[in-house]
């Protein structure tokens, strides 16, 4: 099974996430990265640490994978609706599906 997305492994015992696989072929968890990031002024130092990867990237990945290295990731769980909207088709996709499914005003924040 190909996976399109980051996946996480947690430690639940210790409430953390141990490493991240990008686009792996066999996640090792259900828990996606969704692609909701904010970060300190340590990414740039970070980004200056990593390589490009094999497509010759640099990969968000590997800045993520350097906060867990340093125990400076945290992270949450995503509850309630949720819908890749990374490449041109899912982003197509992704908004086919808002305007066919609209939202009432009192349904956007159930979730909170």
């Amino acid at each position: 099974m190909y996976c399109c997305h980051g996946v996480s492994r947690i430690d639940n015992t210790q409430n953390r996430i141990v490493s991240i696989f990008e686009k792996t072929s066999d996640p090792l968890s259900h828990f996606f990265v969704t692609g909701i990031y904010m970060y300190d002024q340590t990414v740039f130092e970070f980004i200056q640490e990593i390589t490009p990867s094999t497509r010759k990237e640099l990969e968000i990945t590997d800045v993520n994978n350097l906060y867990i290295e340093n125990s400076q990731l945290e992270y949450n769980i995503l509850k309630g609706w949720w819908i890749d909207a990374g490449t041109h088709e899912s982003l197509f996709t992704a908004n086919k599906w808002v305007h066919e499914n609209p939202f009432k005003e009192a349904d956007k924040y159930d979730e909170f």
